[in-house]
C-alpha cells in the first residue's frame, strides 16, 4: 500500500516548479491531486504529462470566490479533501523605500490572504469529518502545508512585501495548529532557501509571468547566479523534487506527531540572498 492511498489533495501553483514537483510526489504515493494554477494551459498540460489521478483548477486564487470553487471541486471530483497544500506565489522586488502600495498589496494577497481563504473554505471538509472519527474513538491525521521562506523567517534585501507575506504565513501556520490540533488535522510550514525556479533564474526578458493582463518580471539578476556555492553550504541551490520532498514529509504519516513547525529546506542556507 502506497504511503498517501486514497488522499486527496490541493496543490496550489502546482503547473510548474516545487508545486508541480509536490503534485508528482502526491501522486507517486498514491495519492488524487487537484492541480491548479493560474495559467489553465500550463496547469492543463501539467496535468497531462503526470497521466495520473488529477482534476485541474484554472483561475487567480486572489478573486472573489476562486478559494472556495478551488475546493468545491476537490469536493465534487472525490468526496472528501485530505490534504491542503498552499503553494501559489510569486515575486515583486524592490528596496523597501521604493515599493509601492500596489505591489505590498499583492504580495500580502497572493502569501496570506489566498492560504487563509483556501484555509477557511477547506475548514468544513477538514474539521467535521474529524469531529466524527473523534466521537468514534478514531485518530486520522489530515494535514495543511503552508509554503513560507527564509526570507520570511529571515528577512532578505529587496523583498520587504515578499518576507512580510511569508512571515505573516508562519504566524498562520502556528495559530491554526493550536486551534485544529485537537482534530489531528497537522498544520506545518516549510521555509524554502535558494530553489531553482522561476523566481529564482535570472532575471531575463521571458522569465515572466502575467497577473490581470500585466506581465510581471521574475527572477534574480545574475551577477547572483554564481553565488550559490558562498550562500548555500551543500554548494548549489536546491532542486523542485528536493524541496517537495520536505511538503512530501509533512503530507505523510510520518510527520503525525508534528505540529505547528516550520521545516527549514534550505540545503544549511541560514540568511537571504542578498545578506
Amino acid at each position: 500500500m502506497k504511503l498517501l492511498e486514497d488522499k486527496v489533495a490541493i496543490v496550489t501553483g502546482s503547473a510548474r516548479g516545487i508545486g508541480l514537483a509536490t503534485a508528482e510526489r502526491l501522486l507517486e504515493q498514491g495519492a488524487r491531486v487537484v492541480i491548479t494554477d493560474i495559467d489553465k494551459d500550463a496547469a492543463e498540460e501539467a496535468a497531462g504529462r503526470l497521466d495520473s489521478e488529477t482534476v485541474v483548477f484554472a483561475g487567480d486564487l486572489t478573486k472573489e470566490g476562486a478559494p472556495e470553487t478551488l475546493v468545491e471541486t476537490a469536493i465534487e471530483s472525490w468526496g472528501k479533501l485530505d490534504i491542503l497544500v498552499n503553494n501559489a506565489g510569486y515575486t515583486l522586488d524592490a528596496p523597501a523605500h521604493k515599493l509601492s502600495d500596489d505591489w505590498w498589496q499583492r504580495m500580502l494577497d497572493i502569501h496570506v490572504t489566498v492560504p487563509f481563504r483556501i484555509t477557511r473554505a477547506a475548514a468544513p471538509f477538514l474539521r467535521e469529518p474529524a469531529k466524527e472519527e473523534r466521537d468514534r474513538g478514531e485518530e486520522v491525521f489530515r494535514k495543511v502545508v503552508n509554503v513560507s521562506s527564509i526570507s520570511g523567517t529571515m528577512g532578505n534585501a529587496g523583498q520587504a512585501n515578499y518576507a512580510a507575506g511569508k512571515s505573516a504565513v508562519v504566524g498562520l501556520t502556528k495559530t491554526l495548529a493550536k486551534e485544529w490540533g485537537q482534530l489531528k488535522i497537522n498544520v506545518n510550514a516549510v521555509a524554502f532557501g535558494w530553489i531553482e525556479t522561476r523566481l529564482t533564474a535570472a532575471k531575463v526578458s521571458d522569465n515572466t509571468m502575467e497577473i490581470d493582463g500585466e506581465r510581471v518580471q521574475l527572477g534574480i539578476p545574475e551577477s547572483m547566479l554564481s553565488a550559490a556555492p558562498m550562500v548555500v553550504p551543500v554548494g548549489r541551490p536546491g532542486t523542485p523534487f528536493e524541496a517537495a520532498g520536505g511538503v512530501l514529509f509533512l503530507c505523510s504519516p510520518w510527520s503525525d506527531f508534528v505540529h505547528g513547525q516550520v521545516l527549514n529546506v534550505t540545503g544549511g542556507q541560514i540568511s537571504g540572498m542578498t545578506s
